[in-house]
């Protein structure tokens, strides 16, 4: 995708936004998602977690965050 910079509000075009139902919005949506999954290297388990305290949920996310930097560090190692 192309950088392109504006002077000023009015010299940016609304091309860029699909109407609802629009099937090239699901294309959008798509490639956008995939380039986050791409530049995002930390992975989490999908779902809804329940924690007694924000002791417990900062001590699963720091595990989360230590198993995402082991296999990203594996994969750099290859």
């Amino acid at each position: 995708m192309p950088v392109r910079k504006f002077r000023s509000v009015e010299e940016m075009s609304c091309d860029q936004w699909y109407a609802p139902g629009d099937p090239r919005l699901w294309d959008a949506m798509a490639a956008v998602w995939g380039f986050a999954a791409s530049a995002s290297q930390m992975r989490f388990p999908p779902g809804v977690y329940k924690h007694r305290s924000i002791e417990e949920s900062n001590h699963l996310r720091d595990e989360w965050e230590a198993a995402s930097i082991r296999r990203l560090e594996e994969e750099r190692r290859r």
